[in-house]
């Protein structure tokens, strides 16, 4: 059966962050419409349920890799602010971060240090903080 899948699917575009996308916001618009009974939205979300499954089984690569750049493009600085966001959280475990006081430059400083003095690598400056 997978063999059969397999052969179905190559040659053809398959999943992307576009798609990805897609699918789960129809999902998530088919609960909502479910809840308040407003049959536009139920519509909207099977349009994009199924257009993206029109894209992961065409074979028009081009077009399919140029829709998923667009999208890609137009979310940047979404998906880079929530990995950002990602980032300080997985850090925060191991590192406290500081401000310097006179030019504002991000320190980062292991956790469990005690009370230790801080030299700003930019402007040099010297601070005390427990770590």
């Amino acid at each position: 059966m997978r063999d059969k899948f397999m052969r179905f699917m190559q040659g053809r575009y398959g999943t992307d962050a576009l798609s990805k996308f897609l699918v789960i916001a129809g999902v998530i618009l088919a609960v909502v419409s479910s809840a308040t009974h407003v049959r536009v939205l139920y519509m909207i979300a099977w349009i994009m349920i199924i257009w993206s499954y029109f894209r992961m089984f065409s074979k028009d690569y081009a077009k399919r890799s140029a829709e998923n750049r667009w999208y890609l493009n137009k979310t940047y600085k979404i998906r880079s602010k929530f990995a950002g966001l990602k980032n300080r959280m997985a850090q925060s475990k191991d590192y406290h971060i500081y401000k310097c006081p006179s030019c504002k430059q991000k320190i980062r400083i292991p956790r469990g240090k005690g009370k230790i003095e801080i030299r700003c690598p930019k402007c040099s400056t010297t601070f005390i903080k427990r770590s």
